[in-house]
């Protein structure tokens, strides 16, 4: 039913204008539409990532938007700390461990970062 459609990923933000910076400067995500009720759409690889104002921002304790990174993660990563980034760390997840900011597991390697309201953003290099 589904299998053919396209999809993107949504997420809640509290200030549209603080988001805007984050996603757009901060991460380096080029906007490709922004609608007059402050819902901005990003471009990301060939999907888009819809970012919206809502009083709900942030209450998600789960990751809201992953990331496929390649061999390209360690570049990336130090790019975003270079930004001022803070990385979250779960030293609590099994077979993991963590090196810098990334986790990694044999040749897997797992990021996690959160937008200015809380949202948990993803990397990994699968």
């Amino acid at each position: 039913m589904l299998k053919d459609k396209s999809s993107s990923a949504i997420v809640a933000v509290r200030d549209i204008d603080r988001a805007r910076e984050f996603y757009a400067n901060v991460l380096g995500l080029d906007v490709s539409r922004e609608s007059m009720d402050g819902v901005i759409e990003f471009r990301t690889g060939n999907t888009l990532l819809v970012v919206y104002e809502s009083e709900e921002a942030g209450t998600n304790r789960a990751n809201a938007v992953v990331w496929s990174c390649g061999d390209e993660i360690d570049a990336i990563v130090a790019k975003l700390e270079a930004a001022g980034v803070k990385f979250e760390h779960y030293p609590e997840m099994e077979d993991l461990r963590i090196k810098g900011n990334i986790h990694v597991s044999g040749n897997m390697k797992l990021v996690w970062l959160k937008d200015p309201d809380g949202n948990i953003l993803h990397l990994n290099n699968i």
